[in-house]
């Protein structure tokens, strides 16, 4: 029975299994997301990425999500910087510039490389939208909030009670107001100016952190007034630098990407190394 490789990173706390199916294809991971995410019998994580080549010129590399409930997401910031450094550090590319192909369009990557280690990744993640028929209808009686999707998306709501992130998170991912399901940012302004945030993402329930959800945040908080178009994002397992630029309305988020484990799987067998 083959063995399928893998290597477990986190960013900020959102952690994920990795896979380079350029070596190890993966016939089923709706199933595989499932099984290995389970933090009890698997060897869990808030889901399963995919690392591959891409089918197109305009990207070097490709990325799938699969969240630990096997629903596919369309982008994660936090895995994406995970990918810059897992395709550096294993000698996949020499580049510091990365084209990744997400299905949310090409992102790109910027390194940052110390001693020969990406110690932090800066992505664009491109042009928030902020009306969507397909995945925002606004309905009587839901929160007040902001929606912003950055390729998937997310509803934005500042409150002093952010710790309702469990309850009403679980409650809103449903919410007819979502016809593909939604990630709930729960954020408060700090006394220093930073934005506390906790996250609900689909799929996956409550989460260390969301790359994707701390620019949807950084941006409702600047079309809000509470902040401007730089903002210092803290989340339950790290902090984001948030930049939304005005030159090109493109978002950029900063932030590290860290190595856990490898290891290798055979059917529910895990032999970590």
């Amino acid at each position: 029975m083959s063995k399928i490789h893998f290597t477990k990173m986190h960013g900020c706390g959102n952690d994920y299994i990795y896979v380079n199916i350029m070596e190890y294809p993966i016939v089923d991971p709706i199933a595989a997301a499932i099984a290995w995410s389970d933090r009890h019998k698997g060897i869990g994580s808030d889901g399963l990425v995919l690392i591959d080549r891409s089918p197109v010129p305009e990207a070097d590399f490709s990325m799938r999500i699969f969240n630990a409930d096997g629903s596919e997401a369309m982008m994660c910031g936090n895995a994406s910087r995970c990918i810059g450094k897992y395709l550096f550090e294993n000698g996949l590319t020499t580049q510091t510039q990365i084209r990744l192909l997400t299905l949310s369009g090409v992102k790109i990557l910027e390194l940052h490389v110390k001693g020969g280690k990406v110690e932090r990744v800066t992505v664009n993640m491109g042009t928030p939208m902020l009306e969507d028929a397909h995945l925002f209808t606004p309905t009587q009686g839901l929160i007040n909030g902001t929606f912003v999707s950055m390729g998937n998306p997310h509803y934005v709501i500042f409150t002093e009670d952010i710790n309702q992130v469990g309850d009403t998170g679980r409650e809103l991912e449903y919410h007819p107001a979502f016809p593909q399901r939604c990630n709930i940012e729960f954020a408060h302004i700090t006394e220093e100016g930073s934005i506390r945030t906790r996250v609900w993402e689909r799929g996956s329930g409550i989460t260390q952190a969301c790359g994707t959800g701390a620019c949807a945040t950084a941006v409702a908080a600047a079309l809000t007034g509470k902040a401007g178009r730089k903002s210092q994002i803290i989340m339950d397992g790290g902090t984001l630098d948030i930049e939304w630029r005005e030159s090109d309305n493109h978002v950029y988020m900063t932030g590290p990407a860290e190595f856990v484990f490898e290891g290798e799987i055979e059917l529910n067998k895990l032999q970590t190394t």
